[in-house]
């Protein structure tokens, strides 16, 4: 059935000479793959230019449920973006984000929320010029409310620890040692008041970011099974650490 929706590009593959494997979340599927041919000819180029990650599409495509890999008929762009494609740092992010929500949003199914929220934040970084150290921060932190573990910092009080496992807060060291100390748990709800259009005025040190944005990805890795490495956090810590 031929159908129409929005996607955003989060990962591909070489298939074979010809093709792609390219993996897209979408606004009525959920996370989807695609098999996509690259003909050796002019419009390969621009096919290329498409599947950038984190580029907003709009797809047109045969929909078949028992196949795991749906085949496109036509795209284009749904969003286009101003400077994300072309500035150094926020390319960095750009491969950052999309080799992180590859891996965080490979079993999501249908939720417009998130989609929403994606594309909103997406458009946010393409437009911002101040804050971009701390996009990711933002990023990260806001996403575990579309997922389903938001930190529940609302009873925070000195001395409490935030107990990753419960995303919650507690008078009692938890008998596992996945937790944050009185510090880290005190600095939570201050990262929680960040958002994109306050994200410039909170300042770290190289440091203090690294760490946070370790602590992070711990937190994701405890709540999604199978969560992997991360090959471009290396290039992110060089850059925004």
């Amino acid at each position: 059935m031929l159908e129409r929706t929005i996607g955003i590009v989060l990962h591909q593959v070489k298939y074979n000479d010809e093709s792609v494997i390219v993996n897209i979340y979408t606004l009525q599927h959920g996370n989807m793959g695609f098999l996509v041919k690259m003909p050796r000819q002019k419009r390969s180029n621009v096919r290329t230019l498409l599947l950038r990650p984190l580029n907003i599409l709009e797809l047109d495509f045969d929909f078949r449920p028992n196949l795991s890999l749906q085949r496109i008929r036509d795209m284009k762009l749904h969003v286009s973006y101003e400077s994300l494609p072309y500035e150094p740092v926020k390319g960095t992010l750009a491969l950052f984000l999309s080799e992180f929500l590859y891996h965080t949003l490979r079993n999501e199914m249908e939720n417009p929320p998130l989609f929403k929220y994606l594309c909103n934040s997406l458009q946010w970084l393409d437009r911002s010029q101040k804050g971009l150290p701390n996009f990711h921060l933002v990023f990260l932190l806001r996403l575990t409310r579309f997922l389903g573990f938001w930190p529940n910092v609302l009873d925070y009080r000195k001395g409490r620890v935030f107990d990753m496992r419960e995303a919650a807060m507690t008078d009692t060291l938890p008998l596992h040692s996945q937790y944050l100390n009185t510090e880290e748990s005190s600095l939570l709800p201050f990262l929680l008041r960040m958002d994109y259009a306050t994200m410039h005025l909170f300042r770290f040190s190289r440091s203090q970011r690294a760490e946070v944005l370790d602590r992070l990805i711990d937190y994701y890795r405890m709540h999604i099974p199978e969560f992997s490495e991360l090959k471009s956090l290396d290039v992110l810590r060089t850059v925004f650490s």
